[in-house]
Parts: structure tokens; C-alpha cells; sequence
């Protein structure tokens, strides 16, 4: 049986050589203006390397570059707050964040402590890039090396600290002279970083001593309790005894210098009367006399007799010449 399908011919259209020609030039053309204009971002500076070697730095924007691999850009965010976590590393940010812990990680926070106790130590710094070209350049892998830069800067400062100090009292001390120290080995080494923040995140003994750790730590807390309860009290009651005491001396000396006055006015007073007395004994014994009736008098003023008969209270008026009888 023979085929009576028609045989097909499949012709491709004939290109001009100059549309070909055309084409292939607007192609290079467009590879060339895509390699050659690049964006820097608000928070980065654009590092230039011309064959491998540094060119020159550029602002955030548009700029243009040698394509076809002649510059090569390199984006550096020197305004970007960087962190670098030790003891820990952040698994999942958000609203909770969630925090791993891993072999590499717990080798990071073991530490010796000046009373050759060990503690956990973790933390994280918080730093900027402030000179790009000594970022890139003056050190391989900086940020492997600031890494080991922080993990020797913290055991020297952990080392030189009891384990009292390194878990309770002495932490913010110690990241304050840990960033200082870090920042000078950064200026050392060129390596281009400011250190902005060393924080502490959580400092504890090893899990296998935790409980007796903790047994330590309430009893001393109840000790610093009661002393400072019995501060307390001795700051209440010595202040009030010393109160009372000064108030009891002042009053004896109140009194002391009233019966002084009173002895030597009365010595004076008896002085002069006793000079009057040489000079008139008549007239300062009639003196005293009547001084002394109108002293007793107002104290017996009225006389009652009561009248069991009459039942009637009579006073005595003429209390002169009784008291004269």
C-alpha cells in the first residue's frame, strides 16, 4: 500500500545579514548596560575592585562600572547594627524568638573563672562596619576573626573574676571592660569594626552543680536578709535611745541650772533683805510681817462653818482679828 500523504517542506525565511548583524550588536549592547550600572543601598557603601584589586569606594545610588567582570562590586553595610551571638545562636526571630544551643555553641560559653569554678557564659555583640576597606582587605575571614577576638577577650575577663562575681555582682562591670578591650584589639588589627554593645545574656554555673549552686545562693541571700534586717532595727532603736539620752541630759541640765538660779536669787534676795534689816530693823520687820499676812491670807480666804442645825454656811469675815489671836 503506498502513502498518498502530500510530502511537507519546512523553509526558513530568509534574515537579511544586517537585521543579523543588528541584532547581535543590540544584544551586547544590553549585556553591557546591565553589567555596567549597579544600585548601592541607603545603608551600604559599593567597594570597586578592578581586576582584583581595590578601586575605589562609592556612595548609595546609581553608578556605573566596567562590565564583563573588569570591576567587580562589593556591598558593604556600614550602616547596619550587626550581632554576633555566642553560647546560642537565634533559630527562628519574631515575636518569640527561639534560641538553639548546639556542641560548637556550648564550647563557646564553658569558661574557667578566677576561682577555678566554671560557668556558662553567653552573649552577644552588637557592632558596625566603620572602615570598608580594612574590613575586605587588611584581614582574611574578619568575621571569623572577630569572633575568636571576643571569645579571647571574654575568658581573659571571666578568668580574672570569681564565679560569685561573673554569675551575680560583677556582670555589667565586666561587659563594660569586654567591649573596651575588644575595641582596642579591633584598632590593633585593623579589622575595620566599632563595637557598639557588649551585654551579658545569661551567665550559670554547669547544669551538674546547678542545685548546689542555688542551695549556696539561698542561704546567702537569707544572710544578707537578716543583716539587713538587723540594720534595720539598729537603725530604728540607737537613733531612739540616743533621742531619749540627749533628751533626759538636757532636762537634768534644764533643771540643775533652774535650782542654781532659783538658790542664788534667793541667796541675793536674803542679802538684801538683811542689808535693809542693819540699816531699819523696826520698819523691815513690820515689812516682812505684813509681806507674809498678805501671802497667807489669799490661801484662807473664807472659813466655812457648817451649821448642822440651820443647815446654813456662814463665812467668817473678820479673819484679821482672829488671826491675830
Amino acid at each position: 500500500m503506498t502513502n498518498d500523504f502530500p510530502s511537507l517542506e519546512f523553509k526558513l525565511p530568509k534574515i537579511k545579514p544586517v537585521v543579523i548583524k543588528l541584532t547581535i550588536a543590540a544584544v551586547v549592547i544590553l549585556i553591557l548596560l546591565v553589567g555596567s550600572f549597579y544600585q548601592v543601598g541607603p545603608e551600604e557603601i559599593g567597594v570597586i575592585l578592578q581586576f582584583g584589586k581595590f578601586s575605589r569606594t562609592t556612595n548609595p545610588g546609581l553608578h556605573l562600572k566596567l562590565p564583563l567582570g573588569i570591576e567587580k562590586l562589593i556591598k558593604v553595610p556600614v550602616q547596619r547594627q550587626l550581632k554576633a551571638e555566642f553560647g546560642f545562636r537565634t533559630t527562628r526571630a519574631g515575636i518569640r524568638t527561639e534560641y538553639g544551643v548546639t556542641g560548637e555553641t556550648i564550647k563557646e560559653a564553658q569558661m574557667l573563672t578566677g576561682d577555678l569554678n566554671v560557668a556558662v557564659v553567653e552573649w552577644i555583640v552588637q557592632y558596625k562596619i566603620k572602615d570598608p576597606y580594612k574590613y575586605l582587605f587588611k584581614i582574611r575571614d574578619p568575621e571569623a576573626t572577630f569572633r575568636y577576638m571576643n571569645e579571647a577577650v571574654v575568658r581573659r575577663v571571666v578568668g580574672d573574676n570569681s564565679v560569685d562575681e561573673v554569675v551575680t555582682i560583677g556582670r555589667a562591670r565586666m561587659a563594660l571592660e569586654a567591649k573596651e578591650e575588644l575595641q582596642q584589639l579591633c584598632d590593633l588589627y585593623e579589622i575595620g569594626i566599632e563595637v557598639n554593645q557588649l551585654i551579658f545574656q545569661d551567665v550559670n554555673p554547669p547544669d551538674p552543680v546547678k542545685p548546689a549552686f542555688n542551695e549556696v545562693n539561698e542561704s546567702l541571700q537569707e544572710k544578707e536578709r537578716k543583716i539587713n534586717e538587723a540594720w534595720s532595727e539598729y537603725n530604728q532603736e540607737i537613733p531612739r535611745a540616743q533621742g531619749e539620752a540627749e533628751q533626759t541630759i538636757r532636762g537634768a541640765e534644764g533643771y540643775a541650772m533652774a535650782r542654781v538660779n532659783n538658790a542664788l536669787g534667793d541667796a541675793n534676795r536674803f542679802k538684801a533683805i538683811y542689808k535693809e534689816y542693819v540699816r531699819a530693823p523696826l520698819v523691815t520687820r513690820k515689812r516682812l510681817y505684813l509681806e507674809a499676812i498678805n501671802e497667807i491670807l489669799p490661801k484662807i480666804n473664807k472659813k466655812i462653818i457648817f451649821d448642822e442645825k440651820q443647815k446654813n454656811i456662814l463665812p467668817l469675815l473678820n479673819l484679821g482679828e482672829e488671826v491675830k489671836k
